[in-house]
């Protein structure tokens, strides 16, 4: 065994579900892969643990990010780790699965070296056929978010630097997958210290303007 990568055994590696909203809807970033295994099916953002760059798998979810989309992301969260025999044609593997939050338009459409394509796909159909067990790892992404989400985390790293709370709620809805009441929902945020008006700055269109809030300082997507 002469190179770093064939000493680590089994194969060890992270994938990152990159969650974001599009038009109205949450979706999730799949790259096209352009080596072998499974070359040219859609996956997640991943690659394998590399001792002389990576501190951590979390160092290696923050530079396939880095390398494929470009992003340093602001929240990234482990959801769960796979392993086993027939996970990876090249043998016994293990897989750190992460999750991430962005606002769409941070994203630039530029494949990295290792893609020959990146596309936005629905988070709850994201389409047949995905690389690995990749499908399973996107819907366990999903019921994380969605879980943290029920319990009233707020999903701020979605929306832009400054936002209205209708577009929160359009946000969580996207998540949930179901209509919102609005008046109870404006309620829930009454006591909320996460969100800080812009004072004196509103969204103006064809209604009354609404004013603009952003993160407070320190957010931290959690309960």
């Amino acid at each position: 065994m002469t190179s770093a990568r064939k000493e680590l055994f089994p194969l060890v590696s992270a994938d990152v579900a990159l969650f974001s909203i599009e038009n109205g809807r949450l979706v999730v970033l799949l790259v096209k892969r352009a080596n072998p295994p499974q070359r040219g099916r859609w996956a997640l953002p991943g690659d394998v643990l590399k001792p002389d760059r990576d501190g951590s798998l979390e160092d290696t979810a923050r530079r396939i990010l880095r390398d494929k989309t470009g992003l340093e992301v602001p929240y990234l969260a482990q959801v769960a780790t796979y392993s086993g025999p027939d996970r990876d044609p090249r043998g016994w593997s293990v897989s750190l699965l992460f999750h991430a939050l962005v606002p769409v338009d941070e994203v630039p459409a530029v494949a990295g070296s290792k893609t020959e394509a990146v596309a936005w796909a629905d988070a709850a159909a994201p389409g047949a056929g995905l690389a690995f067990d990749h499908a399973r790892h996107i819907a366990a992404a999903l019921g994380k978010l969605r879980e943290k989400v029920e319990r009233h985390a707020l999903p701020l790293h979605l929306l832009p630097a400054k936002f209205t709370l209708t577009q929160l709620q359009r946000t969580v809805e996207a998540i949930l997958d179901r209509d919102l009441e609005k008046s109870a929902f404006r309620r829930r945020l009454k006591a909320e210290r996460s969100l800080v008006e812009v004072p004196g700055e509103f969204e103006r269109g064809v209604q009354r303007p609404a004013q603009l809030y952003r993160a407070a300082d320190g957010f931290e997507f959690a309960v």
